[in-house]
């Protein structure tokens, strides 16, 4: 009996069927149905050699110079090249690649041709605001805008609303904030405004073309403190006079403080009031943030410094030491800050993590060795301004008309300006007493004009004051960092309020004889410029880094902030903005040219004669 197991090796192997030439169009028919659904990677054929020779001429022929010109690449055409680039996608994005990198090398021959190279400035950019970030980050000045701005050619606007005294005024680049002793915050937009109509012309030529028009700020919105509230203690607002006025550098929050002891945030945007601080317990008289953070400090005339965080809307300490009441405080990126107590006459200067403070003492004792102008009150009885100018360096303003530099490395003064604003005008003896024939040594000295507002540009060489005089006076910081220099003033008829001793002189000579004098007795005090007391500074640069100069705004009032012991019966409440250009580059070019110019002439002359 025949098995499997018994049979021959040859008769195990299992042979074949035969298959005749009908069956197989059927099983290629069938292979193509079932692959077409889900085809696989094996079953892909290759392109041809053709195909590919064709395409590869195609990228790399004539096509390409036509492709460049148009700065684009072109895409395939045809579903059939669309396949074949996906089947080759490695290759065709070298291709692509090699041929960006052609177009950047065409480019950059273009450029070379034209005599600059954008990367080259692009590090220098680069480079030179990284060196300004390191030096601001140590806290050192780094910038010098006094020689670069023209003070001649500032533009003035001033405006007015109808409101009393303004008190403060605060920027954040297009807005403006201000507050008035009426409890009035009023939100403006003092950059990029549309343009004035130019005025009509006539058929007559004029001799002189029109001036451009001034650009007025737009009123956007505002919010007024409301008495009634009062005795409300859950009213988020305002309840009195609102005394200053700070804005954050996000552009968030816009914060004020007042006479009702209540220091209000606000929404930048719609000026509504978000949350209430009622720590304090006298008015709030000065803020200051910290720049690049939303911490904030305020003072009072409690004696207090207190310390905010406004991301949490949160309290987060106070600070004891002055023996009178603070009336202004300032701060930069640190957390410090500088304050000044009005009759302690003192500055202090805040280490916060560290709890502990400076204490810098203001005041001139009888054997200073400096000069001083005979005839005057030159005591200092408040120190009411304080700002800084980086990390180690502030100045303060004084009643006495001083500004004074100091250094948290030595407790006295580095320099001191006497009477930075000049002094009043002495008063007639009709004035002084209401007898018939007045003695002369009844008459008092003539006062200096105090300062009653200050500010600098952060990490920079450029102060500003303010007081009654008519116009904002520019100061600027030395190169070896200890003396404060005049560089020149702001406001109308500058050329001839800038030379006040010789005007003063001519003012007292005319009181004298009896002719700047109207007819009920009085003395009749012409102010030009800015009318009124400016009780506080503004500034912010224009462009990047300020290189299209900068923007002082100047808040003005017949009153001064704090009180009535100062009243201009002629002053103006309102506003003063001055757009300082830079001076330009191609003016500073021609003057070397000239002096390389007068230099060659002077050499020639010398060898003719």
């Amino acid at each position: 009996m025949s098995s499997f197991f018994t049979k021959s090796g040859g008769e195990k192997k299992r042979k074949r069927a035969a298959t005749t030439s009908a069956d197989k169009p059927k099983k290629r028919a069938a292979a193509s149905t079932s692959t077409s659904s889900k085809p696989s990677l094996k079953s892909r054929a290759p392109p041809s050699k053709k195909k590919a020779s064709a395409r590869d001429d195609s990228i790399s022929g004539s096509d390409i110079d036509t492709d460049l010109s148009g700065d684009e690449i072109r895409e395939p055409n045809s579903d059939e090249e669309a396949s074949e680039s996906d089947a080759e996608a490695e290759t065709a994005a070298e291709k692509r690649l090699r041929l960006a990198q052609r177009y950047l090398e065409k480019t950059k021959k273009e450029v070379d041709a034209y005599g600059f190279d954008a990367e080259e400035i692009d590090r220098d950019l680069l480079a030179e605001r990284l060196q300004e970030d390191a030096a601001e980050a140590k806290g050192k000045i780094y910038r010098q805008l006094a020689p670069d701005l023209n003070l001649a050619k500032a533009d003035q606007i001033q405006f007015r609303w109808n409101s009393k005294t303004v008190t403060s005024v605060a920027v954040c680049p297009p807005y403006a904030y201000t507050t008035t002793k009426d409890g009035y915050l009023t939100k403006w937009k003092i950059q990029d405004l549309p343009k004035n109509q130019w005025p009509q012309t006539t058929r007559k030529k004029p001799k002189k073309p029109p001036a451009p028009p001034k650009r007025q700020p737009e009123r956007i919105r505002y919010s007024r403190s409301n008495p009634k509230k009062s005795n409300d203690k859950e009213f988020k607002g305002h309840t009195s006079s609102i005394l200053v006025v700070r804005a954050s550098q996000d552009g968030k929050f816009v914060v004020t403080g007042g006479a009702d002891k209540r220091l209000v945030i606000h929404d930048a945007e719609t000026l509504n009031p978000i949350r209430a601080f009622t720590q304090h317990r006298d008015s709030v008289t000065g803020l200051a943030f910290r720049r690049g953070t939303n911490q904030l400090f305020s003072s009072s005339k409690d004696r207090t410094i207190k310390v905010w965080s406004l991301d949490e809307l949160a309290y987060v300490e106070t600070l004891f030491g002055h023996q009178d009441e603070i009336v202004d405080v300032d701060a930069l990126q640190p957390e410090r800050c500088v304050s000044v107590g009005a009759r302690d006459r003192t500055a202090r200067y805040w280490k916060v993590p560290e709890e502990s403070q400076l204490v810098f003492r203001g005041g001139e004792k009888k054997s200073s060795s400096k000069k001083v102008p005979a005839g005057s009150a030159a005591h200092e009885g408040s120190m009411d301004k304080v700002a800084m100018i980086d990390d180690e360096l502030f100045v303060t303003g004084s009643d006495n008309g001083t500004i004074a530099l100091w250094g948290t490395h030595r407790k006295k003064a580095l320099h001191v300006v006497h009477f930075a604003h000049g002094i009043e005008l002495p008063l007639r003896l009709g004035e002084v007493s209401a007898e018939k024939e007045p003695k002369p040594d009844v008459i008092p000295p003539p006062q200096p004009r105090g300062i009653t507002a200050l500010r600098t540009v952060p990490y920079s060489d450029l102060i500003f004051s303010g007081s009654w005089d008519g116009v904002i006076r520019v100061w600027r910081l030395s190169e070896d960092k200890k003396r404060i220099e005049s560089v020149g003033i702001l406001g109308e008829e500058a050329a001839s309020a800038y030379s006040s001793d010789k005007a003063e002189q001519q003012q007292q000579q005319q009181q004298e004889n009896g002719v700047v004098v109207n007819g009920e007795g009085k003395q009749q005090q012409q102010q030009t410029g800015i009318r009124g007391i400016v009780n506080d500074i503004a500034v912010f640069e224009r462009g990047e880094r300020g290189r299209d100069g900068l923007c002082v705004v100047a808040a003005v009032g017949k009153e001064m902030r704090l009180g009535r012991w100062k009243v201009l019966k002629e002053g103006r409440d309102g506003a003063v903005i001055f757009e300082i250009p830079r001076v330009e580059k191609e003016t500073t070019r021609q003057k070397e040219e000239e002096e390389q110019a007068d230099k060659v002439n002077g050499d020639v002359e010398e060898d003719e004669d």
